[in-house]
């Protein structure tokens, strides 16, 4: 099982909330993926095409097309525990953040 993910967020130009949830979904790869993402942003007005493939009929709209299964959520992205869960990300606990950032426990920066 691949642990990149592969996400597209469907927007309607640079309304507050489709900036809203690309400001949310950028910070919560960053934060949880880090390294191991791909995220297309993908404006309806302007490659309709696209959402018509996905069947898109609201956005914003994020896809999680890998790994699979494919997941598609609804809305401006700011609830964090409810993308994890359904994109099925299990974060990180600090001490593995600590060993991936080759910090040793108890140093302070």
């Amino acid at each position: 099982m691949s642990n990149h993910f592969f996400l597209r967020l469907y927007v309607t130009g640079l309304s507050k909330k489709s900036l809203k949830a690309i400001m949310n979904i950028k910070s919560l790869c960053e934060k949880y993926l880090e390294g191991r993402y791909k995220l297309e942003v993908i404006d309806i007005y302007q490659q309709l095409e696209f959402s018509m493939d996905e069947h898109v009929i609201v956005a914003p709209t994020l896809i999680k097309k890998l790994p699979l299964p494919l997941k598609k959520l609804i809305g401006d992205m700011s609830d964090t525990d409810r993308i994890l869960t359904a994109l099925d990300i299990k974060p990180l606990k600090e001490k593995e953040y600590d060993r991936e950032e080759g910090r040793k426990e108890g140093r302070k920066e």
